[in-house]
């Protein structure tokens, strides 16, 4: 029975906790689901301590205050996600705790567990149950009571803990209606455990685990991500902060009543020097700015959450800022070509649109490219500057189809070489398509310009899509999960059927006074729902010539254009 942990026995618990949560993070990304179902908690948390571990490993700590020290520290600037920080929360309580001494025994340690909960609810301004909180806070009571009956015995305080946060863990699901929406316990938890189970493992002698290799048993549970929907995040963006102090002796108390003001999940955790912020806002520069106040910012990171949510609920990789490096690296690999291609015809057109449906419309009309993009994705200026010079055309129209594009495409005009380029302000795809359909390769590029002009001003475009949160807007009261009809962006109506929204829209002047109608469906309408619209138009439309295209789209269950 080990009686005490000295500094060099604290040092290499820790590093073995790091080696065991990497092992075990991709288990526990796959229970992750608060506050947003982004799949990360496993990796943030390894990664958040595998810092203290790397510290440790150059460091050597004599003492286990200085080990304690060295830990809270890195994992206080590594901190990722609300997880991490909340970890690093609660290994800068228990090094406060042991700051003074060379070694531990089993009461110094429950003491320590309890001052790490005291620091993390302190610094959670609305501490949520049922979270990595509940967890360490009945772990290190059940330690307390251990101490009690065992102060020198350490593994056993230790033993206790895990044992008794074991049984919270289960009970999280019942505690948070998210979690037990999805049918899973809580990911921070569960990570917290994994890094005590860790600790005694080293304590007790056993090998470290080693890189590679695999956890024991798949985990029992999985996030049921279509029971969540994106809807249930209040605060789009995931904003994680650095800043070094100014002046060590000034509050935070404003601080942190301001970031309450424009966001939730607010954590903050400090030392002397620096302070760490983690909150979900949707302006994170203004949290940026104010925070300037108290020092100077360090590191920033800012990842949106609601496409974070959308992308693993489908299935697809979710981008990060962990992609930040591969995406310098293929930047720096692939330049700008320096040379435009060679032009081989008279005209060319690049096109941007979101959906392959959308996207084949386009080619086959005779666009030489389409860029990926729209009312959630815009193009950069050099992505549509990629396009241009890979365009072998002398005159280059870009359509950029969506008002939020027109500024970067324009960018683009003087930066070509080799080539002239002609931006066309088309704001919707109907417009784009309807100026394709007129571009004549023998005309001259004055008469191609205004008879593409004209053709964007005669076309009218609706558009159906969802609201994504209540609001009053314009007359309307708007609940979340309204269908919202727009005409030319503008908001025509809303209504809880679809099928009623589009009678509105079918029975509306610009559609009865239609020649040629074109309804595109989106990627969440099927087939058949699809047929439904288009035979309503026709009974409401019955002297317009009415196609119905696959779209593709995201975000717009229909794009309806009227000429």
């Amino acid at each position: 029975m080990r009686e005490r942990i000295d500094g060099a026995s604290f040092a290499q618990a820790v590093i073995h906790a790091a080696a065991s949560l990497n092992l075990h993070k991709q288990e526990i990304n796959e229970l992750n689901v608060f506050p947003v179902p982004d799949g990360d908690t496993g990796t943030n948390m390894s990664l958040t301590i595998g810092t203290a571990a790397a510290e440790l490993r150059k460091k050597k700590p004599r003492t286990v205050g200085e080990a304690a020290s060295i830990s809270a520290s890195a994992l206080l600037r590594g901190a990722r996600g609300n997880s991490g920080v909340i970890l690093s929360l609660l290994f800068r309580g228990l090094s406060k705790a042991v700051k003074d001494k060379d070694a531990i025994d089993g009461r110094d340690l429950a003491i320590a567990l309890d001052y790490g909960v005291a620091a993390a609810y302190k610094a959670v301004m609305k501490p949520a149950e049922g979270t990595i909180l509940t967890v360490s806070r009945l772990a290190a009571a059940r330690a307390a009571d251990a101490a009690r009956q065992t102060p020198n015995d350490p593994e056993a305080v230790l033993e206790a803990a895990i044992q008794e946060g074991r049984l919270a863990l289960e009970q999280t699901t019942e505690m948070n209606a998210v979690l037990k929406k999805a049918g899973v316990v809580d990911a921070g938890g569960k990570g917290f455990l994994v890094i005590l189970q860790g600790m005694l493992d080293s304590l007790r002698g056993e090998p470290m685990p080693e890189e590679g290799e695999e956890a024991g048993g798949a985990a029992e549970q999985k996030t049921d991500y279509a029971a969540i929907a994106a809807e249930e995040i209040t605060f789009t963006f995931d904003t994680v902060f650095i800043v070094r102090k100014d002046d060590p002796h000034k509050g935070l108390e404003a601080f942190e009543a301001y970031l309450n003001s424009i966001g939730d999940s607010l954590v903050i955790g400090e030392d002397d020097d620096c302070f760490k912020v983690h909150v979900h806002t949707d302006i994170p520069g203004a949290a940026l700015t104010e925070a300037q106040k108290y020092g100077t910012l360090e590191l920033a990171k800012i990842e949106n959450m609601r496409t974070q949510a959308e992308d693993l609920a489908a299935g697809r990789h979710i981008q990060s800022t962990d992609d930040l490096d591969a995406v310098e690296a293929e930047l720096e690999g692939n330049p700008l070509p320096v040379k435009p291609a060679e032009p081989e015809k008279r005209y060319g057109v690049v096109a941007v649109a979101a959906g392959g449906g959308l996207a084949a419309v386009f080619r086959d009309l005779g666009a030489d490219g389409v860029i990926s993009g729209g009312q959630t994705m815009n193009p950069s200026t050099d992505d549509i500057l990629r396009e241009i010079n890979a365009t072998p055309a002398e005159i280059v129209y870009v359509l950029p189809n969506n008002k939020n594009i027109i500024m970067a495409a324009e960018q683009c005009v003087r930066l070509v070489e080799g080539k002239r380029v002609v931006v066309l302000p088309t704001k919707t795809v109907p417009q784009g398509i309807s100026a394709l359909m007129v571009m004549d390769p023998e005309a001259e590029e004055a008469a191609n310009t205004e008879a593409m002009t004209e053709a964007i001003g005669r076309v009218h475009t609706s558009e159906i899509t969802y609201a994504a949160r209540d609001s009053d807007f314009d007359g309307f009261a708007i609940k979340r999960g309204d269908y919202l009809a727009l005409t030319e962006h503008q908001l025509f109506g809303t209504d809880r059927k679809l099928e009623k929204l589009l009678r509105r829209l079918a029975e509306a002047d610009d559609q009865q006074n239609a020649e040629f109608i074109n309804i595109f469906y989106g990627e969440d309408v099927t087939e058949k729902e699809a047929q439904k619209a288009l035979k309503l138009f026709t009974e409401c439309c019955p002297n317009a010539e009415i196609t119905l295209l696959s779209g593709g789209q995201p975000v717009y269950y229909y794009m309806i254009s009227a000429e």
